[in-house]
C-alpha cells in the first residue's frame, strides 16, 4: 500500500491510496482538472481509482468530487449527512452520480480494500475519517476534528501508517488576523486539531505507528517549522523511529516505507 498526497490544506484536499489491485481517492477538495494533473504529474494512473472516500461537505474536500466521480465513472462513498448536504446545496451539475452511503463503524469492501468509517467531531453535517485495510496493512485517515476520542486513538494505533491533522500553532491563532468568531470556531471541540493536540496523540500512538503524515497545515496559523517541533515532542524518543512527513498544500509527498511498500 502506498499513500500520496496530492494537496492536503484549507484550498483543498486530496490523497491517493494505491493499493495491489486499485487506488481509492480519500476526498476531492481539488478541481477535479487539477486532481487529475497532479495525479498523472506523480506517475499515478487515475484509472487504477475505484472509488472516492468522503470524509465531509466542506468545500475543500469536496470542490471536484461532482466531476470527478462522473469523469471516471467510480462512486463515492460517504456518510448520509455528508450526502444530504452535497446533493441538496453543493452539486454543481444534475447529472446522475453513484453515490453510496457508508456507516461510521461499519466496514465494507471496496474491490480489495476493506474500508471502515468512524466519526470525528467537526462544524459538518455528519464527518468521519476512515480506516483503509488491504493484505493485512491498516491505513488511518483522521483530520478535520476538533478532538480526538480514546476509541479514536486506539483505532489509529493499530495502524501502519496515518494521516493526522496538526493544523495550527494556538499562539499564532490567538495572535492572527481572524476575527474572533471564526477563532473560536477553529478551538471549538467541532473545529481544527492544534499541533499541542496531534502531539499529544503520538504521544499516545508512542512507536506502534511507523508512519505518520501530518496534514490540513493552516498557512496562517501554523508553519511546517513549528509543526516538526511540536511533533518530536510528542514522539520523544520514538521521533527517530518514526517516519514523519508534513503534506504541504503544494507538491506531492509519497509515503512508502517497506510497511506500506507495493
Amino acid at each position: 500500500m502506498r499513500c500520496t498526497t496530492l494537496a492536503s490544506g484549507s484550498k483543498g484536499n486530496c490523497f491517493f491510496i494505491e493499493g495491489e489491485s486499485g487506488a481509492l481517492l480519500i476526498d476531492a477538495g481539488l478541481s477535479a482538472k487539477e486532481t487529475l494533473g497532479r495525479i498523472a504529474a506523480a506517475g499515478l494512473d487515475a484509472g487504477q481509482i475505484r472509488a472516492v472516500l468522503v470524509t465531509h461537505e466542506h468545500g475543500d474536500h469536496i470542490r471536484g468530487l461532482d466531476v470527478l466521480i462522473r469523469k471516471l465513472s467510480i462512486p463515492a462513498y460517504a456518510t448520509e449527512g455528508t450526502f444530504r448536504d452535497f446533493l441538496d446545496h453543493r452539486r454543481t451539475s444534475d447529472k446522475p452520480v453513484d453515490c453510496r452511503v457508508c456507516r461510521t463503524d461499519e466496514v465494507f469492501l471496496v474491490g480489495d480494500f476493506s474500508v471502515e468509517p468512524f466519526a470525528t467531531s467537526h462544524d459538518a453535517a455528519e464527518p468521519c475519517g476512515f480506516v483503509i485495510c488491504e493484505n493485512g496493512l491498516r491505513f488511518g485517515y483522521c483530520t478535520d476534528t476538533g478532538i480526538l476520542t480514546p476509541p479514536t486513538v486506539e483505532r489509529l494505533k493499530r495502524c501502519d501508517g496515518i494521516v493526522l491533522e496538526s493544523n495550527h500553532c494556538p499562539d499564532m491563532l490567538t495572535n492572527g488576523p481572524y476575527p474572533e468568531s471564526l477563532k473560536r470556531r477553529i478551538r471549538s471541540k467541532r473545529g481544527h486539531l492544534s499541533n499541542p493536540a496531534a502531539a499529544s496523540c503520538l504521544m499516545a500512538l508512542g512507536k506502534d505507528v511507523p508512519l505518520v503524515i501530518l496534514a490540513h497545515l493552516s498557512e496562517t496559523n501554523n508553519t511546517p517549522e513549528r509543526v516538526a517541533a511540536s511533533a518530536r515532542e510528542g514522539l520523544g524518543l520514538f521521533y527517530d523511529e518514526t517516519n514523519v512527513i508534513i503534506a504541504t498544500q503544494c507538491g506531492t509527498t509519497r509515503a512508502c516505507p517497506q510497511f506500506l511498500s507495493l
